[in-house]
């Protein structure tokens, strides 16, 4: 009972309480500050936030580092840089940016570029010597470095790397090189440092001179035929280039060579069993004119007799001609 009585007791000056002036002077007092809190809140953020004011984002993306950071910092944006490297692109070029062009910002947004790098970073020089050509080149583009002027030297094995050069200076490996550096390549030739005599191939038919030049580490260069050849298996060489009179030439060179129906005579003497034939093919040598007298001596004693029997038909001088015959 005594508690029921007081919280009626209560109740009722709450309500009295409600009811008078002060209490509703305190409510209209604390809903205008509520209100005023609330404006203040909303015009610090908008005047904060920069609300409905905006830029465009400009174009960097292809400019230079330099005009891209004046373009920005006219527009009254701020920027960070990354950078990166790339084989065969202009240093300091941006290739990237974010926000893209056209996206609109406050102002003093952060604009994010991306760069290729003004100094190259450095790599270490693989090894590549006694490679083959194609090797050496898909090593060094797997280490971002590119080929530059390739030489020959004599050297047996060809399109071997003998020696790698940067800068004109040979280059050891492991050195540290920029990348996109080229390379200058010194390779073999294939042909060698040494050098062979020449075999004189005049007089020979093909298939020896193939043979000979085989064994003097030789190659057949271009063959050709006279126009008076018909069968090509009895031709013999009648010159060859180089001939026996430079000497001496690379191992493994080309020699040039026509072939005839006979050899000169000015080496009829040096190819062992190819001449022997030449006085058969042509009747112009020495020998052949030599019986050429014999033959109209006989045909000179002959042609008397003949010319007697046709030219006197009586009978009488036949014997008479006999009878001379057996009296001489």
């Amino acid at each position: 009972m005594q508690n029921s009585f007081l919280s009626n007791t209560v109740m009722s000056k709450v309500v009295q309480y409600l009811q008078t002036p002060a209490f509703r002077k305190n409510l209209i007092a604390a809903f205008v500050a509520i209100i005023c809190l609330f404006l203040a809140v909303y015009v610090g953020l908008k005047i904060y936030t920069k609300h409905d004011e905006s830029i465009a984002v400009p174009k960097i993306k292809g400019l230079h580092i330099n005009a891209a950071i004046q373009a920005l910092e006219d527009a009254g944006l701020e920027y960070q840089i990354d950078s990166v490297y790339q084989m065969d692109a202009k240093p300091g070029l941006v290739i990237e940016q974010d926000p893209e062009q056209g996206f609109h910002v406050k102002s003093g947004r952060t604009i994010y570029l991306t760069i290729i790098t003004q100094v190259a970073p450095e790599v270490s020089f693989p090894n590549i010597k006694d490679k083959t050509l194609i090797e050496a080149t898909a090593i060094l583009k797997n280490h971002n470095l590119k080929i530059g002027d390739t030489s020959y030297v004599a050297d047996i094995a060809r399109d071997i790397v003998l020696d790698a050069q940067f800068a004109g200076q040979s280059i050891r490996n492991g050195r540290m090189i920029p990348k996109g550096s080229r390379i200058d390549l010194v390779l073999g030739n294939g042909l060698g440092a040494n050098e062979v005599e020449i075999p004189n191939l005049i007089g020979l038919p093909l298939n020896e001179a193939k043979f000979a030049l085989t064994g003097a580490g030789l190659g057949l260069g271009t063959v050709t035929y006279d126009p008076n050849v018909t069968d090509t298996t009895t031709a013999v060489i009648s010159v060859q280039s180089p001939g026996i009179e430079k000497g001496l030439t690379s191992l493994g060179a080309k020699i040039d060579v026509t072939l005839s129906l006979t050899a000169p005579t000015s080496t009829t003497g040096t190819p062992g069993g190819t001449t022997t034939p030449k006085p058969q093919g042509n009747p112009t040598p020495v020998n052949p004119p030599a019986a050429k007298p014999a033959v109209p001596a006989k045909t000179t004693t002959n042609n008397p007799p003949a010319k007697a029997t046709n030219t006197t038909p009586p009978a009488g001088q036949k014997k008479e001609n006999k009878s001379n015959s057996l009296g001489f």
